[in-house]
């Protein structure tokens, strides 16, 4: 059997709201390892949560921590009874594992939780780095080392090296729900992510223009959106088919206006959409003036026609940040196949730059566009990216 020992992340700041934040990273954990098929024992104690699973089940444990919004890490860990005796022979263990692992030079950190004992942290440091020391064949570097042998008196004492950052952040569930414009791109998937990671469920929301876009496009979606899902645990992706209102556009409105005013329509099905399904937010990959719909000016009058709060969480990143985020979760591969969606296919070659808020009002009304989103509100096809 193996323990692993998880670490809350931005929980300890939230006071009185603690409780209930890590009651919902508790209850996200034990779906997550329920939706995995995998049998664990579970405990909870005082800014820490342990994990029990057969050494069968590691891969897939590893693999679910690291999908797991809200620890600031993990780490497999050895527990013990809190008497120096069998301290010291634990660590020396963990240092024996990293002279094996090629680790040269190493450092002891302990920490007291229980202060009824009678040992200090320091004590603890000098006698167990003595220990490791005389008997694994590694060096001390107090300032620069390889690996950490650590140590934390609790109801246990529990000794550790190693481990792996967590994603950080509030737990999925804490903050709401937002739904998410989901494109094929590489900024959208990020986008959402990052809004799971402040704590929010999400839903996404995705248009194409099938058979002026391939279902190849589609399907690329639905794989991010699966991604997405991973992170969120589980989420709904609703599909409309918007060639009635793109064509609509493309037939009555000035071939410059076509992106701003195909993005209106967007936000506005996107809002009605949000609110029949409980929503509280609409989310979009938006990067200011990355491309011709991102300048301030046409953002304003994308989301003129709408109430409901848009965040755009990658507002400020350059493209570079982005796709580093988007390789970190996995989505970037995916993002880069070339299957155009419905946004790329009828861009034209000269946008307007800066729209006016009052004329693309004008424009937009003029398309008489509203029943053409209603019926793409009626006919979406949902697809469930639940956790597996």
């Amino acid at each position: 059997m193996i323990t692993w020992l998880l670490k809350p992340g931005e929980l300890a700041i939230k006071g009185e709201n603690r409780k209930t934040f890590e009651f919902i990273l508790k209850q996200n954990l034990l779906r997550m390892i329920s939706a995995g098929g995998i049998k664990v024992k579970f405990k909870a104690t005082a800014g820490r949560y342990y994990i029990e699973a057969s050494d069968e089940e590691a891969e897939k444990i590893e693999s679910i921590l690291s999908r797991l919004i809200g620890i600031s890490g993990w780490a497999k860990t050895a527990a013990c009874k809190k008497n120096l005796e069998d301290i010291t022979a634990a660590c020396i263990e963990e240092g024996k594992k990293l002279s094996l692992k090629g680790i040269k030079t190493f450092k002891i950190e302990a920490r007291r939780t229980d202060k009824s004992f009678p040992v200090t942290s320091y004590e603890l440091c000098c006698k167990a780095g003595e220990a490791v020391l005389d008997t694994a064949g590694l060096k001390v570097d107090i300032h620069n080392p390889d690996d950490v042998i650590r140590i934390e008196i609790r109801e246990k004492a529990y000794i550790y090296s190693g481990g792996r950052k967590g994603l950080n952040g509030l737990p999925v569930g804490s903050a709401g729900r937002g739904l998410l414009l989901l494109s094929g791109g590489i900024d959208s998937p990020v986008a959402g992510f990052l809004m799971a990671t402040r704590g929010m469920s999400i839903d996404a929301i995705h248009f194409h223009a099938y058979p002026y876009t391939s279902l190849e496009a589609k399907q690329k979606v639905i794989s991010l959106a699966k991604i997405a899902g991973s992170y969120c645990l589980g989420l709904r992706l609703y599909i409309l088919n918007f060639k009635q209102v793109q064509m609509r556009i493309k037939e009555r409105a000035e071939t410059a206006w076509t992106t701003v005013l195909l993005r209106m329509a967007m936000m506005e099905a996107a809002e009605k959409a949000a609110l029949k399904i409980k929503c509280k937010c609409i989310i979009t990959g938006e990067s200011l003036s990355q491309v011709a719909s991102q300048t301030i000016e046409n953002i304003n009058c994308a989301e003129s026609r709408i109430k409901m709060p848009v965040l755009r969480p990658l507002i400020g990143f350059n493209k570079e940040s982005i796709i580093l985020q988007a390789q970190r979760i996995g989505t970037y591969d995916i993002s880069i196949q070339p299957y155009e969606d419905c946004c790329t296919l009828f861009s034209p070659k000269h946008p307007v730059l800066y729209g006016e808020a009052a004329e693309a009002a004008a424009i937009y009304e003029s398309l008489e566009i509203e029943p053409l989103i209603d019926e793409a509100l009626n006919n979406y096809e949902l697809v469930k990216c639940d956790l597996s």
